[in-house]
């Protein structure tokens, strides 16, 4: 046919009776990180013509939850909706440069499916496997070579090395020195990123903006890449790299070339901020082109997830949310805004939160730092983070001495990245939730609570007949003191057994679950 149309809109409506509660983040453009804090509001509360992000989550009042978002994003516009005449419609996002015309394509063409997850119980939105079901088959015909695995992020702690004999910076010695932890914690990936505000690569803008001779295929002069990448390989340790955008996309195929060469194994790629049908088509070619030259990529500044990690599956996570990189700068990422995500962005997949902040606070011993910084909630609140939220490229960002010898680092060495089977045992939207996961034969169960400490009961029922050995991770009796102090339990259980427990305001709790053979 290659008829050629362009999209000027779309006519989806949603008719929402009963004025359920939504749980939304509004933007103000089109433009955007889609990092923000979530509104809880009535849909007749929201203002006419305001887009909202998606998954955008609804909770009626006869116990019904619906989340609304897309799956299958691929060649298209992003979506978003507005509230039109009391009704939700869909609304795309333009393409650059102007406001009409959302998406150019030759007929025939695949618009994303609009999805909507409905349930009585809110848990099962979180269990659904539909965007990746309603994606396509995966396009890469040798998978053997992507490994997700846990990595270091020390642009997140500042790049705090100890006291020693090296000078600190964007050199061998001091990636060496985190390299050396992950392989002697067994971590999958160091993250090689900046120092002193300049990124690893050549650039010669300011902010870690690509300035007109930024290349990532040079890196600054006194690192050697090279070294970095053959040194962490005998360690059976792999090197991750931090690029912008705008100077990655236009090298795109000489500086891929280069990381092979150079032995990296994946890379963030930032600051896109955008999600119109050109962008889409930019991050499937990052993808495709990443995948020839055994490349993972973790997006941010980017849009949700759709499922197009079946498609891709060495997309390992993407951030568009709001995350614990603030807490180098402000109070935003509170324990209810952790828990808000997992009802909202969460539903999409893959979420990337900057997690592994070792120095717990709430809000009276906050304190802003942009290096060492805090995390708000407790010790027991971040462990369970890494079981609440999926993600195939879970960050240790805290500094090697923040986990050395810490009541907690063993669980983080441990939880896995990817999982065979997931149930929420316990979820409140806004208050609470408890989310199991299963990893071959084992159950990892974390669960995380808002600014109210909560009573809650575990139902272990969900287990296979046998016993387990549980190691539970508990808030301490004083963490209304010392929000990093926790109590760590050994029982036997079976799937006869109901755990009370008590959550701190910002609390949580994790539990390791070893199947006795």
């Amino acid at each position: 046919m290659n008829e050629k149309v362009e999209i000027t809109d779309e006519s989806d409506q949603f008719n929402l009776t009963k004025d359920p509660t939504a749980l939304v983040l509004f933007r103000q453009n089109y433009t955007t990180s889609h990092e923000g804090l979530y509104d809880k509001l009535p849909v007749s509360r929201i203002k006419p013509d305001t887009l909202m992000d998606l998954p955008a989550t609804f909770e009626y009042p006869n116990g019904v939850y619906m989340a609304i978002t897309e799956a299958n994003l691929l060649d298209y516009a992003g979506m978003y909706l507005v509230k039109h005449n009391g009704v939700l419609q869909s609304s795309l996002s333009p393409l650059p440069h102007q406001k009409e015309i959302k998406v150019i394509a030759k007929l025939p063409h695949n618009s994303p499916w609009r999805v909507m997850m409905i349930s009585d119980r809110v848990g099962a939105l979180m269990e659904s496997n539909i965007l990746t079901n309603l994606s396509e088959p995966c396009r890469i015909k040798d998978v053997s070579w992507i490994k997700p695995g846990k990595t270091t992020f020390p642009w997140w702690n500042g790049n705090v090395t100890p006291d020693t004999s090296f000078a600190p910076g964007n050199n061998y010695e001091t990636n060496m020195y985190y390299v050396n932890f992950c392989a002697k914690y067994g971590l999958g990936y160091h993250s090689v990123v900046e120092y002193g505000l300049h990124e690893w690569y050549v650039n010669d803008g300011a902010g870690f903006q690509p300035g007109p001779h930024a290349d990532p295929t040079h890196a600054v002069p006194g690192l050697d890449m090279q070294q970095i990448c053959d040194s962490a390989k005998k360690l059976g340790v792999g090197i991750r790299v931090w690029v912008h955008f705008y100077a990655l996309y236009p090298k795109l195929d000489e500086t891929f070339a280069q990381f092979e060469k150079w032995g990296i194994q994946g890379l963030m790629c930032d600051f896109m901020d955008r999600d119109d049908q050109e962008m889409v088509n930019m991050q499937t070619e990052i993808l495709e082109k990443a995948a020839q030259h055994h490349l993972h990529i973790q997006f941010h500044g980017a849009y949700k997830p759709t499922g197009t990690a079946r498609t891709y599956p060495n997309e390992f996570t993407r951030e568009g949310t709001l995350n614990y990189e603030n807490d180098k700068w402000n109070t935003l990422v509170t324990p209810d805004a952790d828990v808000n995500i997992a009802f909202t962005r969460a539903l999409a997949g893959s979420t990337d939160y900057h997690l592994g902040g070792f120095r717990a606070a709430n809000l009276k011993t906050f304190k802003q730092h942009y290096t060492a910084p805090m995390v708000l909630g407790t010790r027991c609140h971040m462990l369970g983070m890494y079981v609440v939220l999926e993600n195939e490229q879970g960050m240790v960002c805290d500094f090697p001495d923040a986990y050395i010898g810490q009541p907690g680092f063993e669980f983080l060495q441990q939880v896995p990245l990817t999982w065979d089977e997931t149930k929420v045992l316990n979820a409140e939207m806004s208050n609470c939730v408890t989310i199991a996961r299963r990893k071959g034969d084992d159950w990892y169960i974390g669960t995380i609570s808002n600014n109210t400490p909560h009573s809650i009961k575990t139902n272990l029922s969900f287990l296979p007949s046998g016993d387990y050995t549980a190691e539970i991770y508990s808030d301490g009796p004083d963490v209304d003191v010392n929000p990093n102090h926790l109590v760590k339990v050994t029982r036997q259980v079976n799937n006869k057994i109901i755990l009370n427990t008590d959550l701190a305001a910002g609390g949580g709790q994790v539990i390791r679950l070893v199947r006795l053979k």
